[in-house]
């Protein structure tokens, strides 16, 4: 298999930037570079996010869609935030631990959760 060439930095921290609320630019970005759907900055730290991680703990539903549609990887901290309460359970149950996990910028699950609003009340609801 051949190398392959690492997409240049600052676009990757333009995409996870303009994803905690900018659904245009991450869509043109992405278009620009199909590479960016999965790419993690690297905050300082070991703070890493992704652009999904950045919508979920915004809140931006619009954007997180978006990405899982193209193919994100979705993790607990989208799971919450979107409302998918049978996946936050399913993965609570396999990893207890998940349930004071910490997100990008270490934000708490149950924050992400509340960041999607009425639409994961029950997501907030179990993880109180």
């Amino acid at each position: 298999m051949e190398p392959r060439q690492g997409i240049a930095p600052e676009l990757v921290k333009e995409f996870v930037g303009n994803a905690h609320g900018d659904l245009n630019r991450v869509q043109e970005l992405l278009a620009q570079e199909p590479g960016l759907l999965n790419a993690a900055w690297d905050w300082g730290g070991g703070d890493w996010e992704t652009a999904l991680g950045a919508a979920a703990h915004t809140g931006s539903r619009d954007i997180a869609l978006f990405l899982l549609e193209r193919g994100a990887r979705l993790d607990v901290f989208a799971a919450a935030m979107l409302g998918k309460l049978e996946i936050v359970k399913a993965m609570i149950a396999d990893r207890p631990a998940l349930k004071d996990a910490l997100g990008p910028h270490g934000i708490p699950l149950r924050a992400h959760a509340q960041a999607g609003g009425e639409d994961a009340s029950g997501v907030i609801a179990f993880l109180q």
